[in-house]
């Protein structure tokens, strides 16, 4: 058993939207934590980190990595039992320019530049890798062949390229890399966290993660005349960082565990939970759109006409049981979830525009 009291632990991507919840988590267990960040300098991004080194002082310490340059984790790794590999660029697919550039790389070459330094560092017992549900599958459509029409840790992605869906490519190619490089040694040992779309509250302003940016359209207004009929696995941000520490103190964990709500959540049951408490926000669909005028429309909006068939108004269950049985997770109401998620945008909305 991992003993937080005398363990010292690495966090990549700690400024993350994941990674400054699990540092938080981490500090509050009486871990002593090192937290990689792309740069110190960056006051949007760190400043939650400041703060958080204040608050257990002598627990937190900060150094620079960059996924992309060799040897850039070996200072962060040294003295570390754990190593918590979060850092990796996730973007929605409209914000993907380059999909090899901007997230393949990063993704691949960073675990491998990981790994090295986890190969390096002889006091490293544990990886946990913080992977995604879009390594289980590519589209929805593909869950639609599986046991039952349901998602379940044993499969892998095999339809994802880096054309098509590069995210979900990049973090297939890099958990399949990390798995080989635990199967070829015997000192430590991995265990992958695949969440699905990562919801809740934000620590860090400054955060590009996309699970921030769908939703921020959704809350933006983008859907007021009604919602089109795509539905999410979901997973609470906190829910996410306490299955990761979970599976670092259980030293029977093992695989890959799937952290999400068992059923889906669409665009249109997100905004009706968030209308239920704040029922004057009228960026907010009060209605449904029927599948027609999104396959008309859609590709006006950056959406295939092969996305949308295999997409739109598809629905699975999840097998999140798992984590359940052999992490003991209890899992937040998506409810919490989401208002939670929604109350913090507002407020770092309104701080933009008292900032500005």
């Amino acid at each position: 058993m991992v003993d937080p009291g005398s363990t010292t632990v690495l966090v990549t991507g700690g400024s993350g939207f994941v990674g400054s919840h699990l540092v938080r988590r981490l500090l509050e267990r009486g871990y002593r934590v090192h937290a990689t960040v792309r740069r110190i300098a960056h006051p949007a991004k760190t400043r939650p980190l400041w703060e958080l080194q204040e608050a257990f002082p002598g627990q937190l310490a900060l150094f620079e990595a960059d996924l992309l340059d060799e040897g850039s984790f070996d200072e962060a790794m040294r003295g570390c039992a754990v190593v918590f590999h979060v850092a990796s660029p996730f973007l929605m697919p409209e914000k993907i320019k380059d999909g090899r550039r901007d997230v393949v790389d990063p993704a691949v070459r960073g675990t491998r530049n990981v790994l090295a330094s986890v190969e390096r560092t002889g006091c490293v017992r544990t990886l946990v890798f913080t992977s995604t549900v879009g390594a289980v599958f590519g589209d929805y459509a593909d869950v639609l062949a599986m046991d039952g029409r349901v998602l379940s840790e044993k499969y892998f992605n095999t339809t994802s390229t880096v054309e098509n869906n590069p995210y979900h490519y990049a973090k297939t190619v890099a958990e399949r890399t990390a798995w080989e490089a635990e199967r070829a040694q015997d000192r430590w040992r991995m265990v992958s966290v695949n969440p699905g779309l990562i919801l809740g509250p934000s620590l860090t302003p400054a955060s590009e993660s996309g699970s921030l940016f769908l939703l921020d359209e959704l809350f933006k207004g983008y859907f007021c005349y009604g919602a089109p009929d795509f539905s999410f696995t979901t997973a609470d941000v906190r829910d996410v960082a306490d299955a990761h520490i979970l599976a670092a103190e259980n030293p029977a964990a093992q695989g890959r565990y799937i952290v999400a709500a068992e059923t889906m959540t669409s665009f249109h049951e997100m905004s009706r939970v968030i209308r239920a408490r704040h029922p004057r926000d009228l960026r907010l669909p009060r209605t449904a759109l029927p599948h027609w005028p999104v396959r008309v429309l859609g590709p006006a909006f950056g959406l295939t006409q092969d996305y949308i068939r295999r997409h739109l108004g598809i629905r699975f269950r999840v097998d999140n049981s798992r984590s359940v049985r052999e992490l003991g997770l209890t899992y937040r109401p998506v409810e919490e979830t989401l208002l939670d998620h929604y109350e913090s945008w507002r407020d770092r909305s309104h701080a933009g525009r008292i900032t500005r």
